[in-house]
């Protein structure tokens, strides 16, 4: 594996900027960030809050920490500062110190973990703490006192500089788990209406979700879309086409189509969440292509921005339009004692969550593999799932969003407007400079 390039370029850059300790820490830094990533992957599934708007905005601000915390010793490395709404500063190296860039990436990952997961039940509190004395052991060995205190503490005041950015988003606290104590539903056969017989999800899950700061996108409104087709119940109009579609495809669902739909599926606290999916199949990628840290760091803060901006984004527009569910169409009109194959999310259907954020991390990722980029997606085997094989990143993407389709939990516009709506945030986030 390649070594991170520090500061040796000339005797006036290693005056300013102090390098690392130790080169051969790479390694010792990458198997860091990988299981703190994994770790993070479980929590997520057991983290009641953490849906997956929720979960994207965690992958975002993780990223960004560990970004910073790994860019503060490279010279060759850009800072997000000032390129983030809102991000104004981070800590500085001090110069004429030695810090431990493992021990600083370690320190900054695991405060910031404790902090987005402090509400996780206690087996996951235990799992943090035990993997937080595991690694700091292994990444101090050998290392003078000193030099693991000041990274230490470098590495939460990284960490701890990006938490303090996150209070200001309108997405720190979720009460409810998300769901508005008080909704006032809107009138009209074309609105949504709650489909679940849960009493907490009478209202939608996080209807001002939209109206959050986003990261790399100006703001929730920067990717907008057209209205969806009219309600109609003239089976002539485009609307009830795509309802019928949605029908015809769950009377006739063929072994693949139910794979693909329970493959996609990433429901909340079954799984990693959507966002958390397109993050495994990043870490599976790094392990196998021998992926450097620099490199690792990058594609992660893109992936966790272009995701949380995703659902900023798609919030924005769901709130807007307020579109109904093919449930609840298809049983009004079409067959009342129909039922899809997946459960209806309790929230409104225009467009697609699951195709806004696949459109737009497939654009990360696109970016830094490339256009036909064949992989074998393993997220789900451990869950009984065998993995699937894609010739690129948009592939992938789209079979996701068609997922949605077979699971009978959405319309045809909302599919392919909703990939539309990923690409373009995708661009924001691909636009990043994170090379000097």
């Amino acid at each position: 594996m390649k070594c991170l390039r520090f500061v040796i370029a000339t005797l006036s850059v290693l005056a300013s900027v102090l390098a690392w300790s130790g080169f051969a820490q790479a390694e010792m830094s990458e198997d860091i960030l990988g299981k703190w990533y994994g770790l993070v992957l479980q929590l997520v599934r057991h983290t009641p809050t953490y849906s997956p708007p929720v979960a994207s905005r965690a992958f975002a601000y993780l990223g960004v920490t560990a970004f910073e915390a790994s860019a503060a010793g490279n010279a060759t490395t850009r800072s997000l500062v000032g390129q983030l709404n809102g991000f104004k500063s981070v800590p500085q190296l001090v110069a004429g110190q030695t810090y431990d860039e493992a021990v600083v990436l370690h320190a900054a990952l695991g405060f910031a973990v404790d902090q987005f997961f402090d509400n996780t039940g206690p087996s996951g509190h235990r799992a943090m703490a035990a993997l937080d004395d595991k690694l700091l052991k292994d990444a101090a060995k050998g290392l003078p006192p000193d030099v693991v205190t000041r990274s230490t503490e470098f590495g939460h005041a990284v960490a701890k500089a990006v938490l303090d950015w996150s209070q200001t988003d309108g997405g720190s606290t979720v009460e409810n788990m998300g769901f508005p104590m008080t909704y006032q539903l809107a009138k009209g056969p074309a609105h949504w209406v709650p489909t679940s017989t849960i009493a907490l999800q009478q209202a939608p899950l996080l209807p001002t979700w939209g109206d959050n700061r986003s990261f790399a996108m100006p703001t929730g409104a920067s990717c907008p879309l057209p209205p969806p087709p009219a309600y109609s119940e003239d089976k002539n109009s485009e609307f009830f086409k795509e309802a019928q579609e949605v029908f015809d495809i769950s009377k006739n669902i063929t072994p693949e189509q139910k794979a693909i739909a329970r493959f996609w599926s990433d429901d909340p606290m079954l799984s990693p969440t959507p966002p958390g999916h397109w993050i495994s199949i990043a870490l599976q990628l790094f392990e196998r292509n021998h992926v450097n840290l620099q490199d690792q760091v990058d594609v992660l803060a893109r992936l966790g921005i272009a995701e949380a901006d995703a659902f900023i984004g798609c919030w924005n527009v769901k709130y807007r339009y307020d579109f109904l569910r093919p449930v609840t169409f298809i049983k009004r009109v079409i067959d009342p004692n129909w039922e899809p194959l997946m459960v209806t999310p309790p929230f409104p259907e225009y467009p697609s969550g699951h195709s806004t954020q696949s459109g737009a991390a497939a654009a990360v990722l696109t970016q830094f593999f490339g256009d036909n980029f064949a992989f074998d997606d393993a997220t789900h085997v451990k869950d009984g799932l065998k993995s699937r094989r894609y010739a690129s990143f948009a592939a992938a993407a789209e079979e996701a969003a068609l997922s949605r389709i077979y699971g009978g939990i959405h319309f045809r516009a909302a599919i392919a407007q909703g990939l539309a709506q990923g690409r373009c945030v995708g661009a924001f986030a691909t636009a990043l400079k994170t090379r000097n």
